[in-house]
Order: C-alpha cells, then sequence, then structure tokens
C-alpha cells in the first residue's frame, strides 16, 4: 500500500488517540541544535563507543529526538524516561506504557513512528550502495520475493528490492522478531504495512499491528521544528 506523500510541518504539540499513528521525518543534520545534553549517562557512553564522530553525532539526535518526541506524548520530561532492549533489542518503554514507538534512521535521515496500544514498526533504506539484489531477496526474502526482483531491470530491480525489504523488516520490528527470524508462527497475527514515500533514492515502510487502517499522520522537519513542536 503508498501513502499519500502529505508530510506537515508540525506547529503545536502531538497528541495521539485510540487509531492513530503519527509518523516523523526529521533531519540530523541539524548540528546547530544538539540534543546529546538528554542522554542518559548509559546512552552518552554507548554513543561514545561509535568510532566515527558523524556516526556518534547521528546517534545522539535519534535518541535524543526520540525522548523528545516520547515525552511530548507522554507529558513528560524527556530525561526521565527508561527504555530497556526488547528480546532482539527493540527499545521499549519501562515501565511498561500504552506508547509504543519505533525507529529507523539512515544517514542524515531519521523516521520515528508512535501509536497506542499497538506494536509498530518502521524502517527506511537508501539504495546508495551497491548489492545484488536478486541474490540478497533470495537468501532473506525467499523465492518469491527474488522472482518479483529479478524481472525487473535496473534501476527498477533496486528500488524493488529496497522496497520490499523495508516492508520485510518493518513487519519484523512490529512483531518483535529479529532479522531472518521465522514468522511462520505468527504469521496468524495480521500486520497492517504500508509504503512511506520519500523520494526516487530511499524507501521506508511501516507496519502497525493489527488489520485495521489507522489514521496515519505524517509530519517533518528539522531537529528544531520537532522541539519547538513538543513544547
Amino acid at each position: 500500500m503508498e501513502t499519500p506523500a502529505v508530510w506537515t510541518r508540525p506547529s503545536s504539540r502531538p497528541q495521539l488517540a485510540d487509531g492513530v499513528v503519527d509518523v516523523w521525518r526529521v533531519d540530523l543534520a541539524d548540528s546547530a541544535d544538539p540534543v546529546a545534553d538528554l542522554l542518559t549517562p548509559d546512552e552518552q557512553e554507548r554513543a561514545a563507543r561509535f568510532r566515527e564522530d558523524v556516526h556518534r553525532r547521528r546517534w545522539e539526535q535519534a535518541r535524543g529526538l526520540l525522548r523528545i518526541l516520547a515525552g511530548a506524548y507522554l507529558g513528560a520530561d524527556p530525561q526521565t524516561l527508561r527504555f530497556a532492549p526488547g528480546p532482539h533489542g527493540k527499545p521499549e518503554l519501562e515501565p511498561p506504557s500504552p506508547l509504543h514507538f519505533n525507529i529507523s534512521h539512515s544517514g542524515e535521515l531519521a523516521l520515528f513512528a508512535f501509536t497506542l496500544d499497538r506494536a509498530v514498526g518502521i524502517d527506511i533504506e537508501f539504495g546508495d550502495r551497491p548489492v545484488d539484489a536478486v541474490a540478497l531477496a533470495r537468501q532473506v526474502l525467499g523465492e518469491e520475493g527474488a522472482r518479483r526482483v529479478e524481472q525487473l531491470g535496473p534501476p527498477d530491480r533496486q528500488r524493488e528490492f529496497l522496497r520490499l525489504w523495508t516492508r520485510y523488516e518493518a513487519e519484523l520490528k512490529c512483531r518483535g522478531l529479529g532479522i531472518g527470524a521465522d514468522r511462520s508462527s505468527r504469521d496468524d497475527e495480521p500486520v497492517w504495512i504500508a509504503d512511506l514515500d520519500l523520494g526516487p533514492d530511499a524507501a521506508a515502510a511501516l507496519a502497525v499491528e493489527g488489520a485495521a487502517t489507522p489514521n496515519l499522520r505524517l509530519w517533518h522537519g528539522d531537529v528544531r521544528a520537532v522541539r519547538l513542536a513538543a513544547e
């Protein structure tokens, strides 16, 4: 399913309701407004382990923004929030909360998804690295996915592979599974999946627990815009 390419700049603090899914698209390159001061000592220690400054900065910005947005939805101080990794590393609020979220970032772009009482997964990938799309599709997505990719010529082959890959990973994250996991035992639990339009050079997908189509709201901005909206 393709979502409408309508990304709106936020103008006020976000509010969630049942059946609503908010997706935020944020440019992480706004280093003039760093948010690393919101991180806990454990998070700062984790960030320090990145060998390259650019990767450390992106992780700090993404994690700080997660705190800002989750704090805004919960009406809580972002610095007081506590996250715990799930069975496959997916962060969750601790103690458990009705607010569910997921995050994905690639390069300078990050996506954040938030729902109430429904698991959610999101993934973004840029097609900036040459890959053997057919071989990877066959290895991870199975023969059906490989055939869909193989019948196309470049660059359509690469785009279709990225589209299928992000849908696959978003679903796994929604279900709380790791890459390569056997989904057969949980395929009877419906998941709603949609492609997100980010232009020709990127693919992204959103997965939400349940078969019902959510009320999807798409927000975009830089770090400063998100901070202002969350105040």
